[in-house]
């Protein structure tokens, strides 16, 4: 009766992973992508952007290598060929989830798609296909700048292929984004301003570990601009940016302006409002606990449901999906305990219950534990910046249901102890593992 089985919308990680699961479950597939094979996050996200944090390690590493044997003179960074490097990596990366299509017998559409009926789709070409069940994966986008001159700014999807290293770097937004390139850029050598329109940043993550990062932030000389919203944008006739805010100071001027003020769900245009599929007022697609939208054929997965915008997530609820609707095998995700980190300089990592969180939930039953300690590494350095590791635990059991941390490695670390999180191992299971010594990750076995 249909064309295909399943048609998916949209080739990022989520996309990919219900495509050939499905297929390896017999269901016959296509799969329509726009732009390039990948999404988000392999594309124009997180993989793109670690390479390039890899890159500013670099940076503190040779100035302190110095002070461990090593002669290293006056080293110099070159933004085009770490930029031109990272987009030979993507070109790869790219090739290869083709190729797990291919492999899996799943039939690829260049094209944009939208739908056009349940169990209708129509290309960029004019062409229609019908399937018995369409799985919308489109990902997120961007939110722009809304101020006058908005059209200077960058989003993060630009900042990737910049002709040039600004020498003056503007970035607007107070999260995991905007202080990941804050960092990057920093560390190759740029200006780096962060304004924000509120007085947090990370506010999703425990604010003693993002007062610690603030701290060293300011440190190393980055501009921090708080409760300052961007007014306007004005192109000057050297080509930089004369930036006004709202916070009552004196406008400024940059190279680049990078907005990171988040993302929203990519659902413009496709068609599904006119279905009855119900959509959030920030365009994200309801879903229900197996990934079904308000109109049977169609589903969704990953950060168009902005449930939980992460990778892993994506690719578990598109597996999910394919187990439940094409493998007999009807399952659902879980959405606690993830962890998650922000790539900054120096990383933060959390798994878990933030203090606040946590007291709002257990009120007295809450109990910190922290070891606010200088790794090894900066000590021989001379670095004095400080790592800081957070343990809340609840109940009279002390069950940990949070990990924070800030400091070299964390997001390494905190992956290994996000289980123990996820099992509702407690504080004394903590205290009864041997430490690993010389390690930072002791320290989560020693928390006073």
């Amino acid at each position: 009766m249909f064309d295909y089985d399943l048609f998916v919308i949209g080739a990022g990680s989520g996309g990919v992973r219900a495509a050939r699961i499905s297929a390896s479950h017999g269901a016959k597939v296509a799969l329509a992508e726009e732009y390039r094979v990948g999404g988000t996050c392999v594309i124009r996200g997180c993989v793109p952007k670690k390479m390039l944090s890899y890159g500013a390690h670099f940076a503190e590493d040779l100035s302190e290598a110095e002070s461990f044997g090593w002669d290293v003179e006056k080293p110099v960074f070159n933004w085009g060929r770490l930029r031109d490097l990272v987009q030979t990596d993507i070109d790869r990366l790219e090739g290869l989830y083709g190729n797990t299509l291919s492999n899996n017998d799943v039939t690829l559409i260049e094209q944009r798609a939208i739908v056009s009926g349940p169990n209708e789709v129509t290309l960029a070409n004019g062409d229609t296909i019908s399937a018995k069940i369409i799985l919308i994966c489109t990902g997120g986008w961007p939110v722009p700048a809304s101020c006058e001159g908005a059209e200077h700014a960058i989003s993060s999807n630009e900042i990737f292929h910049l002709e040039e290293q600004p020498k003056r770097l503007l970035v607007v937004g107070g999260g995991y984004i905007a202080n990941e390139f804050a960092g990057i850029f920093h560390a190759f050598g740029s200006d780096v301003t962060i304004a924000n329109r509120s007085d947090t940043l990370l506010r999703s993550y425990d604010q003693e570990i993002v007062e610690r990062l603030i701290e060293i932030s300011t440190a190393k000389h980055m501009k921090l601009r708080m409760n300052a919203p961007l007014e306007k944008i004005e192109k000057l006739a050297d080509g930089s940016l004369k930036v006004s805010f709202g916070d009552g100071g004196d406008p400024d001027i940059f190279d680049i302006v990078l907005v990171a003020t988040g993302r929203v769900p990519n659902s413009n245009g496709l068609g599904l409002e006119e279905l009855g599929v119900e959509m959030s007022a920030n365009g994200a697609i309801k879903v229900d606990e197996y990934n079904q939208t308000s109109v049977p054929s169609i589903y969704a997965v990953g950060d168009v449901t902005d449930r939980v915008q992460l990778t892993p997530v994506a690719i578990r609820e598109g597996h999910a999906f394919a187990d439940s609707v094409f493998g007999s095998n009807p399952r659902t995700i879980s959405y606690d305990n993830i962890a998650s980190a922000v790539f900054s300089s120096p990383p933060i990592a959390s798994v878990g219950m933030t203090e606040a969180a946590a007291r709002d939930k257990y009120g007295d039953g809450v109990n910190i534990y922290r070891s606010d300690f200088r790794p090894m590494k900066n000590v021989v350095s001379g670095r004095m910046e400080r790592g800081l590791y957070k343990m809340v635990t609840a109940g009279d059991n002390e069950q940990v249901v949070g990990l924070h941390l800030i400091g070299p490695e964390s997001a390494e670390i905190i992956q290994g102890a996000a289980v123990a999180v996820k099992a509702g191992l407690t504080k004394a299971d903590f205290d009864d593992t041997v430490a690993l010594h010389p390690s930072m990750a002791e320290e989560l076995v020693l928390l006073k």
